[in-house]
C-alpha cells in the first residue's frame, strides 16, 4: 500500500445529504404509519436503494409539484417562516 504525499483519506462515511450535508444533522421526525404502509416505504428502499429520509423527501417534492400553483406558493411561504417557539 502506497500513500501519496500530502493526501489523507477521510475517516469514516462521507456526507451524504444533499450537497453534502451531514444527515446526522437534520432534524429528526418520529411518524406513525398504517403496517401496509410500513411495508411498501420498506420495499421501496430496498427496490430504489435508498434511504427511507430521501425517499420521503422526493415523495413530499413530488406532492409539492402536484399542487395547484397556488397551493404551492403558499406552502413556499409557510415553509419559509420561522417556528413558533
Amino acid at each position: 500500500m502506497s500513500k501519496k504525499r500530502g493526501h489523507r483519506q477521510r475517516v469514516g462515511r462521507p456526507p451524504a445529504g444533499r450537497g453534502g450535508e451531514r444527515v446526522k444533522d437534520y432534524p429528526q421526525v418520529s411518524v406513525r404509519l398504517p403496517v401496509d404502509v410500513q411495508r411498501k416505504l420498506r420495499a421501496l428502499v430496498v427496490i430504489r436503494k435508498q434511504p427511507q429520509w430521501r425517499l420521503i423527501v422526493d415523495a413530499v417534492e413530488c406532492y409539492l409539484r402536484d399542487l395547484p400553483p397556488r397551493d404551492q406558493r403558499q406552502a413556499e411561504a409557510r415553509a419559509k417562516r420561522k417556528p413558533r417557539a
